[in-house]
């Protein structure tokens, strides 16, 4: 979903309004909230509520108190405290919803020191100022990265933003381990002749604040819409059977991808109804180990032991039942008479309901009667013009 100015053109090119998800129609921007109490009203006596959330560069965003009872719109851009001068962003969300919010994550409104205020709305000045200070982002950051590279620093500038007013520059930065910058710093004052700040951000948070495109072709999740980064293990790929290949299940941030977590628990609850993989089943004919499982058919593969190239195909309740009598000391006969109803292999038919070709129609090669026909007319078609040669 996109804003007018930043659809498509006539050609199919996208125009691009170079707004980078702060356009006033609030339609591109990331990590918005939908405003779903925007067309209720307040109950008789019941002031609004002053608080407002601001969003600015690149998903960053803090609650403010209005204080001078402005009124503010979604998408209005504002003039906000900040602890020297002054911040210009843009209002994300009013209202009600806001309580809920600050109350969400534990952010109290009486707060002083944590919740600032909203100045006014951002003048014509204001926004030119700020416009100017977000041009500079891009060459400072390429020089940045260079002046690291200098001095040897093992550190990574992913980003910088510069304060609405331009009186100071956050560069933030990832490392591996503790980076001691203060002679960067003092290049940086000298070079770009303002107030620096570093802020050291996770892998996770580089990634949100950089934006891009996942291996699924979406988005991605942190850059749009995840807003707290849950811890990620191996034991998730485990426990949905994912080979564990650290190309494939690495994000672009380098760490474990955060949609292993979606699904765990429906993992988790079905695999209750699953034994362990390493409890053994007892027969007469012998003792069976657990081979593989199949979370979605709930089947489970055995194979006993000396004959591991003889799989037996068994379901999980039919692996409980024989458990169950394995702890009173019951041994059943063997898991062949379990698996024959699983021996049947079931082959999923499609048909096609679309009308779209047929998916095998380049397998079988041209035929030769097309291919001596196309020569033949070559052919004539060359006799043809030397015979009409001679005669004139």
């Amino acid at each position: 979903m996109a804003c007018n100015s930043c659809s498509t053109g006539k050609d199919g090119q996208p125009r691009g309004c170079k707004n980078n998800g702060t356009c006033g129609t609030d339609s591109c921007n990331k990590l918005t909230v939908f405003d779903w109490l925007a067309n209720m009203s307040l109950p008789n006596g019941q002031e609004p509520f002053n608080g407002v959330e601001v969003r600015f560069k690149n998903g960053r965003k803090h609650y403010y108190k209005n204080t001078e009872n402005l009124s503010l719109n979604i998408g209005d851009i504002v003039a906000t405290q900040a602890k020297s001068g002054h911040d210009v962003g843009m209002v994300t969300l009013t209202g009600e919803l806001v309580r809920v919010q600050m109350k969400r994550k534990k952010v109290d409104i009486n707060d002083e020191e944590n919740v600032l205020k909203v100045y006014r709305k951002a003048s014509q000045k204001d926004i030119d100022i700020w416009s100017a200070s977000r041009d500079k982002e891009e060459p400072m950051k390429v020089k940045a990265r260079q002046y690291a590279i200098d001095l040897n620093l093992k550190m990574k500038i992913s980003d910088i933003e510069y304060q609405g007013d331009g009186s100071k520059a956050t560069f933030y930065y990832t490392a591996e381990e503790r980076v001691d910058f203060r002679e960067l710093i003092k290049v940086f004052a000298r070079e770009f002749k303002t107030r620096i700040e570093m802020r050291q951000v996770g892998f996770r948070q580089e990634a949100a604040r950089l934006g891009g495109i996942g291996s699924c072709g979406r988005e991605l999740c942190c850059s749009t819409w995840l807003t707290d980064f849950r811890s990620v293990s191996t034991s998730a790929a485990r426990y949905q059977q994912l080979s564990l290949n650290p190309l494939k299940l690495a994000g672009q941030c380098g760490k474990l991808k955060c949609c292993l977590n979606y699904e765990l628990d429906a993992y988790l609850d079905a695999l209750k109804a699953f034994p362990k993989n390493d409890t053994k089943l007892y027969t007469e004919k012998g003792t069976a180990v657990c081979q593989k499982t199949d979370i979605f058919k709930g089947l489970m593969w055995y194979a006993y032991e000396g004959e591991w190239m003889n799989w037996h195909i068994i379901s999980a309740e039919q692996a409980n039942e024989i458990l169950e009598k394995n702890k009173k000391r019951i041994k059943v006969a063997s898991l062949e008479e379990y698996a024959a109803e699983h021996l049947k292999d079931t082959k999923a038919e499609f048909e096609n309901v679309v009308g779209q070709d047929s998916l095998t129609r380049f397998d079988n090669p041209k035929s030769k009667r097309k291919r001596n026909s196309n020569k033949n007319r070559k052919r004539n078609r060359n006799r043809n013009q030397k015979s009409n040669a001679k005669k004139n």
